[in-house]
C-alpha cells in the first residue's frame, strides 16, 4: 500500500486517487460543494485556501493545500523508490 503526504499530515493511499486537479474552475467549485453538502468532502487544508482536489474511487474528494504539481511529484518519487527496490 502506497501513501502520499497531501499536507499538514494527512495521508491517503495513492492507488486510490483518480484525479488531481485544480479547483479554479466554476464546474469544480459546484463539485466540491455538491460534495460537501453530501458529506464526501475531506477537508486537509488546516484552514488553508484550497489549492488542490483529489478525486478518490470511493466518490471522496479530498481538498488539500498544496499545489497539484507537488502532489503529482510526491506520486512519482513514490513510484521511482518503489521501482528502484524491486531491482
Amino acid at each position: 500500500m502506497q501513501l502520499i503526504n497531501v499536507g499538514f499530515g494527512n495521508i491517503i493511499v495513492a492507488n486510490r486517487i483518480i484525479a488531481i486537479i485544480s479547483p479554479e474552475s466554476a464546474p469544480v467549485k459546484r463539485i466540491i460543494q455538491e460534495a460537501k453538502d453530501q458529506g464526501r468532502a475531506i477537508d486537509a487544508t488546516c484552514g488553508r485556501k484550497t489549492r488542490a482536489v483529489i478525486i478518490m474511487d470511493s466518490d471522496h474528494m479530498v481538498l488539500s493545500a498544496i499545489q497539484p504539481e507537488t502532489i503529482a511529484g510526491r506520486f512519482e518519487e513514490e513510484n521511482a523508490q518503489k521501482d528502484s527496490e524491486e531491482i
